[in-house]
């Protein structure tokens, strides 16, 4: 798999790379520059539109400060707090609501009883103002507007970065112009989220803290709230404040829009957005558009926590046309790429097929090993059962249910041994405790521990030994589990016809051998699959419903063990039907 994919990589993919790149760059050159000045344009705008709207609210705050400072002018601060709601709002229509509250928490005005919305504000805020309970704010102690860099004039800053505190608080969320401002910087296009004004949670006395005037808003039931307040030096001990009416925010807002030149009209609608992406001041009043998509937009600020001062193009359809001579050579690269793409994807395709077959054995390797682990615990579990409660009072029937658990318990041992050994050989972890030993006594003490339970399955087990040693240096028990595995594979692969034979041979040659040989006279190998049998997870019947149970590493397993030993597990068929698994391992030279 690695090495075609590197083949494809390097004579297909980079050349098909490379050509797209000089293409794109070619007319990148051309188109960008001009999209990337529109983008810089019009976020100028945007730019502009915020700072008005920002200078607005300080406007807004001068003017709260000249009224409360003309209410106390004449008046002792401490009687006029008491009716400041009810005189604020005779002389400045702003305010839906006026407070005065001292800096212990005392709230003197409003009155809950005075009006429905002065009882709803002291609902909303008592806790808050009496410093009673935090709260959750967008603090801004003192409106002086922010730093705005970009103005409507396009040749100071055309080619100017934004500086960062701005920069932030500016996106572009039109495809179009994410994909020119991501392609001019060589960067990969990625959606940009509206940045996420800081917030600030504190009791009012301790937000307010040695400040004369600021503002703070807050949402309560998703409905933005805008506070103002003051302290006048004749009491600083009172804090004064106003919740500014919304609609009537709103309204004055629309005198922002005045100072906009006409050339910008022209192209583009500019509007303000509330926290809901819903246009309250607009410039074209018959323009609908997706609010929630302008081209360019830039946050207002805390007083207004996620209000937006946004640009529309008025023909949105005038960038796809600018950039259609873009999409047309893209299209061609595709094509070529697509070509190219074909010509590797049919190099990997066998490469493919082969994981893909992997993967589906891995699937059925899972299924049967569920089902093999399942098998042997639920037959322990009944005769364990039944012996613990004593149901069972024949001693030859326990005598044969203990001997069915150690069966069980054994056939279970060497299932979970052989999926830990073959980890450990794909791991290439596995070692062996090599040492000089007789394969005939080795294969006759194997063979005679498996017998009980071949012979218990009413199997005809046939052994025919040599008699005269077969030295090998191997280690012990690694062989003796290719030979339990051969035998097994053997066993269930039977057919019905329960006759298994184990023989030895010695080979003599250049390379003297020892040959263990095991045949059944079962299904045999299916013809063209005397190889794949070895590969790991494949069965040649690999089905639970085939009724053969296994796992599907038992040969893997054994060959991998024989191959470490410096020999082999081979397959032969058998004469008169069935299967022959052979392993054969060298002799220790000293005794040839």
């Amino acid at each position: 798999m690695k090495k075609v994919a590197i083949v494809f990589v390097l004579a297909v993919f980079v050349p098909s790379l490379v050509l797209a790149w000089l293409s794109v760059r070619s007319l990148r050159d051309q188109q960008f520059v001009l999209e990337r000045q529109r983008s810089l344009l019009y976020q100028s705008v945007a730019d502009a539109l915020a700072k008005n709207v920002e200078d607005f609210l300080a406007d807004q705050q001068q003017k709260f400060r000249a009224q409360v400072d003309a209410l106390l002018a004449d008046a002792d601060p401490r009687a006029m707090a008491r009716v400041f709601d009810e005189r604020l709002r005779q002389r400045w229509p702003l305010a839906q609501v006026g407070f005065a509250v001292t800096l212990e928490g005392q709230i003197l005005s409003p009155s809950p009883t005075s009006s429905p919305e002065a009882r709803m504000f002291c609902a909303d805020n008592g806790r808050f103002l009496g410093n009673r309970e935090q709260a959750e704010v967008y603090w801004n102690p003192k409106l002086a507007g922010l730093n705005y860099n970009n103005t409507v004039n396009l040749t100071d800053n055309s080619q100017q970065p934004l500086p960062a505190q701005r920069a932030k608080q500016e996106r572009n969320v039109m495809p179009q112009q994410q994909a020119l401002n991501f392609a001019n910087k060589g960067q990969s296009v990625e959606p940009q989220q509206a940045s996420k004004l800081a917030t600030s949670e504190a009791e009012f006395r301790q937000l307010i803290g040695d400040s004369n005037d600021g503002a703070l808003a807050r949402f309560l039931d998703d409905k933005l709230n805008v506070l103002l307040w003051y302290r006048s030096p004749r009491d600083p001990a009172l804090v004064f404040g106003a919740k500014l009416g919304i609609a009537k925010l709103v309204e004055e807002l629309k005198n922002t829009f005045t100072s906009f030149e006409p050339a910008y009209r022209d192209g583009i609608c500019v509007a303000v957005l509330d926290d809901k992406a819903r246009p309250v001041v607009i410039s074209h009043t018959n323009f609908t558009a997706n609010w929630k998509h302008p081209f360019v937009a830039t946050e207002i600020g805390e007083a207004l926590p996620h209000w937006e001062a946004a640009v529309y193009p008025l023909d949105p359809n005038e960038l796809a046309r600018s950039a259609q001579s873009v999409r047309l050579t893209i299209s061609l690269l595709v094509v070529v790429l697509i070509i190219a793409i074909g010509v590797g994807g049919w190099l990997l395709v066998q490469d493919l097929n082969r994981q893909l077959t992997l993967a589906r054995q891995k699937t059925d390797f899972v299924s049967n090993v569920s089902h093999e682990l399942k098998t042997p615990l639920t037959s322990i579990r009944m005769f364990s059962e039944l012996l613990a409660e004593g149901r069972v009072s024949d001693p030859q029937k326990q005598r044969s249910y203990l001997h069915i658990i150690t069966a069980e318990t054994a056939r279970l041992t060497r299932l979970i041994n052989n999926v830990l050994d073959f980890a450990r050989l794909d791991r290439s972890e596995k070692k062996y405790n090599f040492a000089e030993c007789d394969l005939v006594a080795l294969t006759r003490d194997t063979t005679e521990t498996y017998r009980p339970h071949l012979e218990n399955n009413q199997f005809q087990f046939t052994c025919l030994l040599l008699a005269a040693p077969l030295p090998v240096r191997a280690d012990a028990d690694a062989v003796a589990q290719v030979i339990v595995n051969l035998l097994s594979n053997a066993e269930k692969y039977s057919n019905g016809q329960k006759q298994i034979t184990l023989e030895m041979l010695r080979r003599e040659g250049a390379l003297p051998c020892a040959e263990v040989r095991v045949l059944d006279c079962g299904s045999g190998v299916p013809l063209g699959c005397e190889e794949k049998i070895f590969e790991k997870f494949y069965r040649a019947h690999d089905s639970l419903s085939s009724g053969i149970q296994g796992s599907g590493l038992g040969l893997t397993l054994a060959r991998q063990i024989a191959r470490a030993h410096g020999g082999d597990v081979v397959y032969e068929p058998r004469e008169g039907g069935g299967s022959c698994f052979c392993l054969r391992l060298p002799l220790i030279q000293s005794a040839t």
